[in-house]
């Protein structure tokens, strides 16, 4: 059994690797249309040497620690293979199997990959919730298969996208929990990067979330000069 000074440490180098590779502050669109002021690239760290053992690590704790004893994780495509690849190796004794956006055209024409044992219990895992879709894909990929989901476990939770309700909408009555939220990320990276380094003002025309007037810096929100904190 590990200890929990090296199931914490685990989790807070992870954390600190995600602070420095995958958290980026500006204004992005995102897959979902909207903007943002920040975004996070969690495969810059699951893919990372160190990332890849500590993400394999974290996760594994986390499904120990709920006593979930699946005999697989998966997810889909391709957020969820770097996690799925180091829980397996880290573990030893778990196997994975990836969930294809749609079913192949050629071959078996199958849409689940690697571990295929119907009425196994099996974890879900993905990278980054931010509406949900990709994670809720997954789990009734897998269940339409025939596996039974134990829990669900996403890396990086974007709350203020609420995709939250629909993930745990469609694991009921498994469990969804995230690993951090954007916002610890986000606090840690701020935290670590010199004040110098974060970038004060957009690079293009934006608005206070506050008043309308023009913004001058997205650190932490869109403020203008009246109100930025």
């Amino acid at each position: 059994m590990l200890s929990l000074t090296f199931m914490s440490s685990a989790r807070d180098q992870l954390l600190r690797l995600l602070a420095q590779k995958s958290f980026r502050l500006g204004e992005f669109k995102l897959s979902s249309g909207g903007t943002s002021d920040y975004y996070i690239d969690c495969r810059t760290t699951t893919l990372d040497a160190k990332g890849s053992r500590l993400t394999g690590q974290v996760f594994l704790d986390e499904i120990r620690s709920r006593g979930w004893r699946p005999q697989a994780t998966g997810g889909l495509t391709m957020g969820a293979d770097p996690i799925v690849v180091a829980v397996s190796v880290v573990s030893g004794d778990l196997h994975g199997f990836l969930v294809r956006k749609a079913e192949k055209q050629h071959g078996t024409g199958q849409r689940i990959e690697g571990f295929r044992d119907r009425g196994a219990r099996v974890v879900i895992v993905d990278d980054v919730c931010t509406t949900g879709a990709s994670t809720v894909q997954a789990i009734e990929a897998a269940r339409e298969f025939g596996f039974e989901v134990a829990g669900v476990i996403c890396l990086v939770e974007r709350e203020e996208a609420k995709g939250r309700p629909s993930v745990e909408a469609a694991a009921n009555p498994a469990p969804f929990i995230s690993i951090f939220t954007a916002n610890d990320v986000r606090m840690e990276h701020l935290k670590l990067k010199p004040e110098a380094e974060v970038p004060p003002v957009y690079a293009v025309a934006a608005s206070c979330e506050l008043c309308g007037r023009p913004a001058v810096t997205n650190v932490p929100r869109n403020r203008c000069e009246v109100h930025k904190v």
